[in-house]
């Protein structure tokens, strides 16, 4: 998960892009369910929208500053020092804002997509290419071991004399990344790609002008990598409230049910939960957990699929992308469906957008479980978004390529 959110254990980075998806989460909420009135078409509704926005993220920084402090993930506020406390409180909530000025930089126009997809993709791509390539050595039971899995298949080719021995730990060794999981990394990102492609293109003209053509494509991943970040979102906030529970009150039947976690034996400060609901909605670590609990494989697919469904439907109306808004649009542009009256424009795209949002929701969703148990390098989600945003980010770039090229009259 911290991959995902783009936050690394004990540095100023802690809380990673959470603040501000979290506030964007709850902004977009606010807005579809009318709580409060923001007309998209306002100038001055977006800006007081993304003004909200990011005044809410600073205070969630703020807030999960002090609760990490306060809960004693760096030690007790006793043995730390007051000083010191607030010294890493500051960090915490300036690294918070920075993260937030920068994704404001790149949405105002110096940049190609929006902050929060930049950090998500660099975080995920360095984490596989680190985890392929690493130089970092660990002393096992076998003896000292790469972590990259490439390089240490060569290493272990070289250095065991017995070849189809050495070939079958590079490929399956426990613990640490394998060839298999690079492999099925691949698998992902391909599928992935192929999946991109599938679409239902409906052809539109124009009311005025004669013999305009044109189209209007819905993709299958409809909501593209939003349902993902959505449920990473609540499940980010869920392990945190979990983790800071149990610290404090560890003895609680409430609290355990909610999440019981221990401390991770590879060492790093990490926690991993070990029982509740933070354990059921975690992806099981390997094929010989998924055998020895099958109903925790079994819960972790339905919460993905159901999750992911209801989070692409749900966004398709708080974004402004639903049949109603698209239908709304495209009459605003004077523009029709061929054989289709103009009062059954929201009737024909209800037929295809609702479907596509739920069902790309739920293909989405079996992709990174799919992903998550097969091994893949970085998590099923991680893959999951690390794809889709990089297709947007050549979506955005082959775009720009092209209105520049008719710019110049090739």
């Amino acid at each position: 998960m911290r991959v995902i959110l783009a936050s690394n254990r004990g540095t100023v980075m802690e809380l990673g892009i959470t603040p501000i998806v979290t506030s964007g989460l709850v902004m977009q909420l606010l807005a579809g369910s009318k709580i409060i009135e923001v007309d998209n078409n306002v100038r001055e509704d977006r800006a007081l929208l993304n003004g909200a926005q990011k005044l809410l993220g600073i205070l969630i920084a703020v807030g999960e500053a002090v609760a990490y402090v306060l809960s004693g993930m760096y030690g007790s506020v006793g043995q730390l020092g007051v000083g010191n406390a607030i010294l890493i409180i500051i960090q915490l909530c300036f690294a918070g804002i920075i993260v937030i000025c920068l994704d404001e930089l790149l949405q105002k126009g110096y940049g190609l997509g929006s902050g929060i997809s930049l950090f998500i993709a660099t975080n995920i791509c360095e984490n596989i290419i680190w985890k392929a390539f690493s130089p970092t050595t660990i002393n096992s039971g076998r003896g000292a071991e790469f972590e990259g899995a490439v390089i240490a298949l060569f290493h272990l080719l070289i250095t065991r004399t017995d070849k189809v021995r050495a070939l079958r730990e590079a490929f399956y060794r426990q613990n640490l990344p394998n060839v298999t999981n690079l492999l099925a990394t691949v698998l992902i990102f391909l599928i992935v790609i192929y999946f991109q492609g599938f679409r239902v293109v409906l052809p539109v003209r124009s009311k005025n002008a004669r013999g305009q053509q044109g189209s209007y494509p819905i993709k299958l991943f409809y909501t593209s990598n939003m349902p993902i970040i959505l449920q990473s979102a609540l499940v980010s906030n869920l392990y945190f409230i979990s983790q800071l529970l149990h610290r404090k009150y560890s003895g609680n039947f409430f609290v355990n049910l909610l999440g019981k976690w221990k401390d991770s034996e590879y060492g790093g400060g990490h926690s991993i939960p070990v029982g509740g609901l933070a354990y059921y909605i975690t992806a099981p670590s390997s094929l010989a957990d998924m055998a020895a609990n099958p109903f925790h494989a079994l819960f972790y697919l339905v919460f993905m699929l159901s999750a992911c469904a209801l989070f692409s439907k749900t966004w398709i109306e708080v974004s402004g992308s639903s049949a109603r808004d698209v239908a709304k649009q495209l009459k605003e542009q004077q523009m029709v469906m061929p054989g289709h009256r103009e009062s059954n424009l929201q009737k024909e795209l209800n037929r295809y957008i609702p479907t596509a949002a739920a069902f790309g929701g739920i293909c989405i969703g079996a992709l990174t479980v799919l992903a998550d148990f097969m091994g893949a390098i970085g998590s099923g989600t991680g893959i999951l978004l690390a794809v889709t945003i990089i297709y947007q980010y050549f979506e955005t770039f082959e775009k720009e390529r092209a209105s520049e090229l008719g710019f110049f009259g090739f």
